[in-house]
């Protein structure tokens, strides 16, 4: 076998590979998914019952063997996808690179620290791949419409808060200067906390104005609460509406293993990379 023939036959088995772990377009992908949702949901299950002093007097040595099984999977499974993507180092810095590393260091790292381990429940970030499992491909599409959503509006919204905080400082300065320390307001600070409270429609009461001009700029500030509520709505529901136009498919891109791309696309959009 030539040095091309090999070269081939490593690039076919990491194409299989990746199509297999980071796709559920077929029955050994769907498996593998399905596989690997239930060993997170059972080791997360092992470290919330570990936490408990009863559970983990009478059940600690197989809750210990648990934990390593499922750290040894979960680490097979790490290099796995380091090796069936392209670009490793790309796939490692991602959101869920960093999860997948984030899941099995603890364990590791409570070799050297105690109660490391603890932190194991970011696992639970990686059951979002349970949209994956089910190819619910609308889900998908509906999430990353919510992406592209936020995104769109970045602008807007940094603007709006930007108001936001512009209007509780003044109104939590006025309060202070209105009601003073006799009624609570001891500082700007704890003016502006109050404004917060006030506008957000959270209400908690431990601090009140007492005064008519204080409980009248009170009144003030609960109206415009109310009114703030649909600019946000709004702003968020039209670029939503915009982007759940558009169509997108669920094939992940074998370099950089982001999804997310046109039906008729040939090239990553992300990395350049071809699909």
């Amino acid at each position: 076998m030539t040095e091309q023939d090999e070269h081939r036959r490593l690039a076919a088995w990491r194409e299989r590979m990746h199509e297999v772990i980071f796709e559920a377009d077929t029955p050994m992908g769907k498996a593998f998914d399905v596989v690997l949702l239930i060993a997170i949901v059972v080791s997360i299950a092992a470290v919330v019952l570990e936490s408990m002093t009863a559970v983990r007097v009478a059940h600690g040595r197989l809750l210990q063997i648990a934990e390593w099984t499922f750290t040894g999977l979960f680490t097979i499974e790490y290099i796995l996808r380091l090796i069936s993507v392209r670009r490793p180092w790309r796939y490692a810095t991602s959101f869920f690179g960093v999860i997948d590393l984030a899941a099995i260091a603890p364990t590791y790292l409570s070799l050297f620290l105690t109660g490391a381990q603890s932190l194991m429940v970011v696992r639970a970030l990686r059951l979002l791949r349970i949209f994956r499992v089910f190819k619910a491909a609308r889900y998908l599409r509906e999430i990353q419409a919510l992406v592209r959503a936020v995104k769109a509006t970045g602008a807007k919204i940094t603007v709006f808060l930007f108001t936001v905080l512009t209007l509780v400082l003044v109104m939590g300065s006025l309060m202070y200067v209105i009601e003073g320390e006799a009624a609570g307001f001891t500082s700007i600070p704890r003016g502006v906390y109050w404004a917060i409270v006030t506008v957000t429609t959270v209400g908690y009461g431990d601090i009140t104005p007492t005064t008519v001009l204080g409980q009248t700029l009170a009144a003030a500030a609960m109206v415009l609460g109310y009114s703030l509520i649909i600019i946000p709505t709004g702003i968020f529901s039209m670029e939503l509406v915009r982007a759940t136009q558009r169509q997108l498919t669920t094939q992940s891109c074998p370099a950089c293993v982001r999804e997310g791309h046109e039906p008729d696309a040939d090239y990553c959009k992300y990395c350049g990379a071809s699909l």
